[in-house]
């Protein structure tokens, strides 16, 4: 599939361990497959399968495994940069996430699908059944959220 990657960065982001993230990739997939025939009558299979993916992840936080869920980081390792700025990258990165996590849910998938992902307004407001305002909106505040508090973590001690 061209957007499994998607498909896997979404569930990663709403259900942070990566092995959670890979089995929930690989049920979404498992699905589309199993629905094959009709995938001709969606509008954009894409489309529906962050939707799927979205919906999966939701219902496995709410389930009773939600409290085995495990958080497990990844480690990207750049070997053309040097080690200062690596580990600099790492913690900034680092910091996006844990404020992202943080955030509304409604919050973290706009800003996830929009800055991340690189969905435009219109997919994200059918992936989300919202209105183009609302998503607006919700972009707008996520984003502030995430520059005030990364404003307060890099003013810490600076007088």
């Amino acid at each position: 599939m061209p957007f499994r990657d998607k498909l896997y960065r979404m569930a990663k982001r709403l259900l942070i361990s990566k092995e959670e993230a890979e089995d929930a990739t690989q049920e979404i997939l498992l699905k589309l497959w199993s629905k094959s025939e009709s995938m001709s009558t969606y509008k954009s299979v894409e489309a529906f399968a962050m939707t799927m993916t979205k919906n999966f992840c939701l219902d496995r936080l709410k389930s009773k495994q939600a409290g085995n869920l495990k958080l497990v980081h990844s480690n990207y390792k750049d070997e053309q940069t040097a080690l200062q700025r690596q580990l600099e990258a790492k913690d900034s990165v680092n910091w996006v996430e844990r404020i992202m996590d943080q955030l509304p849910e409604q919050q973290k998938m706009v800003l996830q699908l929009r800055d991340v992902e690189d969905y435009d307004f219109d997919e994200i407001c059918e992936l989300l059944d919202m209105k183009p305002t609302a998503v607006r909106v919700t972009l707008s505040r996520a984003r502030k959220t995430v520059r005030e508090k990364l404003m307060q973590k890099h003013r810490y001690g600076i007088a």
